[in-house]
């Protein structure tokens, strides 16, 4: 059952909180940017499915989802900090976010670095039920950052569909 978070506005210091976070996520996420090169030779003959998005659709999603990302964790934290949920359950929230933002980090230098679609899949296999994991352990804290990860779980499932494409047609 999720705490119930309080009814008032974030406060200024609040509010730069989530904003560094949703900064901070968006540092973390792009740390695999250097290892995403569409211009290479592998990428340019590649057989893409039907359903890959135009390029720059990747330039605006992940920022965003990165972004919610972030509000959602500061949400957790600010839960905890304020007592509106335990400590435990903030600290299992929080590592498991940590978990699976290390493990969406390491898909791109698996994918993309060592051109590795196979392992590329296997990346997000794990990745999906820590997502999974985490929107639940968030939902025990505050239900508003729970709800903040799901564009992210709709992203993540729809880029393992899209990576076991190019894996089978590749």
């Amino acid at each position: 059952m999720a705490t119930t978070a309080t009814s008032r506005l974030p406060d200024r210091r609040d509010a730069l909180l989530i904003a560094g976070a949703a900064v901070a996520v968006n540092l973390i996420g792009a740390l695999g940017v250097p290892f995403t090169t569409t211009e290479s030779a592998w990428f340019a003959a590649l057989e893409l499915p039907a359903f890959y998005p135009p390029g720059w659709a990747f330039g605006v999603v992940w920022p965003v989802l990165y972004a919610l990302c972030g509000a959602a964790a500061a949400l957790v934290y600010l839960s905890g900090r304020d007592g509106g949920a335990t400590a435990g359950r903030v600290w299992t929230a929080l590592a498991l976010f940590g978990v699976q933002l290390a493990v969406n980090v390491a898909w791109s230098p698996v994918f993309w670095g060592l051109e590795r679609p196979d392992l590329g899949l296997v990346v997000l296999a794990v990745l999906l039920p820590l997502v999974v994991a985490t929107i639940r352990a968030f939902d025990r804290v505050d239900r508003r950052a729970a709800a903040l990860l799901l564009p992210y779980l709709a992203w993540v499932c729809f880029a393992t569909a899209l990576n076991y494409a190019i894996w089978t047609l590749n």
